[in-house]
């Protein structure tokens, strides 16, 4: 990382999760709930999905590199299955609700952290450094494959949805 800029300008991305989720609540629930492709999860799945791990960020993440501990994840199998099994729990829009809450809280508190707290080198599962690109794991950096995680889903739902528009399901 670099400037605090740079860090400020990866919060704001993480952030941005939030505001597609406005589009996302003048969807059908019905449509939410269909699985985006057979044998899948529903687009209420993925953002289920997507608010469990917010929740082990603020939960867990966040306190441990506090406490200057390394991040800790849970196997992601079972942890994805758990948020799977909340969505059937909770409607759409509820669960679009709860997301939004606890990424804006979660922006909230990262722009709050000092730079130094999130630059500064946590392991990750034990791992000092990403495999992918050498670089060592911090909040920040974290954050950042948060962002492209957010990406892979947002494009997925967005797919779904544009075929969907284009092709009504009955």
């Amino acid at each position: 990382m670099g400037t605090g800029r740079e860090t400020e300008r990866i919060i704001r991305k993480f952030g941005a999760y939030s505001d597609w989720l406005e589009g996302v609540k003048a969807i059908e629930p019905q449509l939410l709930k269909q699985p985006i492709m057979e044998g899948t999860w529903s687009a209420h799945e993925i953002i289920a999905h997507i608010l469990k791990w917010d929740e082990h960020l603020s939960e867990q993440v966040i306190p441990a590199v506090l406490r200057g501990d390394g991040m800790k994840f849970p196997e992601f199998g079972p942890f994805n299955e758990s948020a799977a099994a909340y969505a059937q729990k909770v409607t759409p829009a509820n669960i679009i609700a709860e997301t939004q809450d606890i990424r804006n809280q979660l922006v909230s508190r990262l722009i709050e952290l000092p730079e130094q707290v999130l630059e500064r080198p946590a392991a990750s599962n034990g791992e000092p450094h990403c495999p992918h690109t050498g670089r060592p794991y911090s909040l920040i950096t974290i954050i950042g494959d948060f962002i492209d995680h957010d990406h892979h889903h947002r494009k997925q739902i967005d797919d779904f949805l544009g075929d969907t528009q284009k092709h009504p399901v009955s």
